[in-house]
């Protein structure tokens, strides 16, 4: 016969087993949830950028950084923002976050909207379809876009522009901008920092000394920016084409030649053809005498300083001399040598022709000395067989 009070305590003995049972689960599950709150999910990833569109849900923001792995559970990440009373505090935009980070420091972010900056440098001496292009590669804005608003005269009259072309007066700088930008934001932000800083540097007070216009001092330093590589020369150049003004010569800058074509569509690399110094542009200073009519470049505070403060000198042209420097000369025939001297002679279709010239030279050498061998008397000795006898 069963004991009775034996089988109680065998009952309660599994009772205590499975209550021990259930409370180790839920510690355990207690641990991987605090886990899952506290720890980043991984050390070693590297940061991405990820997209959270206006109109998500929090289960949807949730679930696109565990996808990205970011956080280690969507469960968690919701509890956590639970907790802290951030449900709907989440602000769209671009992020760059890293599972590095624990999931409160991703959650703090996305709720005080630390949107994610892209770096844009713009070079000194860029025009506006380069800058067009590198917007264009990052992402934030279409580059046929752009260059529509580049030439849009009410917007460009909103920003104090009397001009054709915002060309010239986007400055070159470092910019941050995020994502869902506007191509108008985007050049508004440039216009107005290329008017600071023209206030800030005096160039406003220098050109009304000089009698000159904006229009004339940004368009001669888009050229000189284009030509001078090393800063020093900037002055000097400038110097050049102001010479070359008074006198009423052409400019002949090779920079204009390609803005020109760039203008019709021709994307030109490397040396410009004779026809293309031919080709009628309205920025082709081979062609036209004067200024082009606007900038061609936008010219960073160097070049514009040059053109207002440029170097006292005499010369009237100036030659590259594959270094990054330049020859200068005063004269038509001084400058014929320095060109023969650093572009033709350095040429590789000179050598080359130097290197034919000298094939030829040589073949014609052994043609002659093989003509002049067939041409030479030759020996014929007859050995006559003698026999002699002996009597």
């Amino acid at each position: 016969m069963t004991n009775p009070k034996k089988h109680k305590r065998d009952w309660s003995l599994v009772f205590i087993v499975l209550a021990i049972l259930a409370l180790e689960a839920i510690c355990y599950e207690g641990y991987k949830l605090w886990k899952d709150m506290s720890q980043p999910a991984s050390i070693k990833a590297k940061p991405i950028v990820i997209s959270i569109v206006p109109g998500s849900t929090f289960s949807d923001v949730a679930h696109l950084l565990q996808q990205k792995g970011l956080i280690r559970s969507a469960l968690a990440f919701r509890i956590l923002a639970t907790i802290n009373h951030d449900l709907d505090k989440i602000k769209a935009g671009e992020y760059e976050l890293s599972p590095s980070m624990t999931p409160k420091d991703i959650l703090n972010t996305l709720v005080k909207g630390k949107i994610f900056e892209h770096v844009i440098i713009i070079p000194e001496g860029y025009n506006i379809f380069q800058i067009a292009r590198l917007l264009d590669r990052a992402g934030l804005v279409s580059r046929k876009k752009f260059l529509a608003l580049c030439h849009d005269q009410n917007f460009l009259e909103s920003l104090g522009l009397k001009e054709k072309s915002v060309e010239g007066y986007l400055f070159p700088n470092t910019y941050y901008f995020t994502k869902g930008i506007t191509a108008k934001q985007i050049i508004s932000t440039m216009v107005h920092t290329f008017w600071k800083v023209w206030h800030q540097q005096g160039f406003d007070k220098r050109t009304k000394e000089l009698g000159l216009t904006v229009h004339t001092v940004v368009t001669l330093a888009s050229i000189v920016e284009k030509e001078a590589e090393l800063p020093r020369e900037r002055p000097i150049i400038a110097s050049v084409f102001w010479n070359r003004l008074k006198k009423h010569m052409l400019l002949q800058s090779d920079p204009t030649v390609y803005y020109g074509l760039w203008t019709v569509g021709i994307w030109r690399r490397g040396r410009l053809h004779i026809w293309d110094l031919r080709r009628d542009t309205p920025y082709n200073t081979y062609i036209h005498k004067g200024l082009p009519p606007g900038p061609i470049s936008n010219p960073g505070i160097g070049a514009i300083r040059a053109v207002l403060y440029p170097a006292h000198t005499k010369y009237l042209y100036f030659v590259s001399k594959n270094d990054g420097s330049h020859y200068f000369s005063c004269t038509l025939a001084q400058h014929n040598r320095a060109v023969f001297k650093y572009q033709i002679r350095n040429s590789r279709r000179y050598k080359r022709e130097l290197e034919r010239l000298k094939r030829l030279k040589e073949k014609q050498q052994k043609k002659e000395s093989l003509n002049a061998t067939k041409q030479k008397p030759s020996l014929n000795i007859n050995a006559t067989n003698s026999t002699t006898s002996t009597e």
